[in-house]
């Protein structure tokens, strides 16, 4: 067993992300590991680019209304305690709702991203679907 040491929070680019958003690493595993774990904070409206990640990639909400969307569906408004994965190559984005912050745990493996356009206002801005409301 090893206690790991945790390096410094780090604010993610602004190539990457619109508004504000930060990330602790949990665990960054060493080869043959391929896991990731970050926890990451958004303050309000901050959000991801569109981006997919070659072996997909999973979210568990911790804190605040987290929206999330794949390429051409809804925006899913999710809730503390939600858990939303992302197949391998699937477009889609993630950040905080207009007003209040929100904090996921992010699992991954791998740092095979594809990072492409932000998310557009009008995008943000779309129609939700809230998991609370869902069958």
């Amino acid at each position: 067993m090893e206690l790991l040491k945790q390096p410094p929070t780090m604010r993610l680019p602004a190539e990457w992300f619109t508004g504000d958003a930060y990330a602790d690493v949990i665990y960054r595993g060493e080869a043959p590991s391929r896991m990731r774990a970050n926890m990451v904070r958004f303050t309000p409206g901050a959000r991801s680019a569109w981006h997919s990640h070659s072996l997909g990639q999973a979210l568990y909400i911790v804190e605040g209304i987290a929206l999330v969307q794949s390429r051409g569906g809804d925006i899913i408004e999710a809730h503390p305690g939600d858990v939303i994965h992302t197949p391998p190559g699937e477009e889609h984005w993630h950040g905080a709702a207009p007003d209040q912050f929100m904090i996921h745990l992010a699992l991954w493996e791998t740092d095979d991203a594809t990072w492409l356009e932000h998310v557009s206002d009008v995008e943000y801005h779309g129609p939700r679907v809230s998991t609370r409301t869902r069958p």
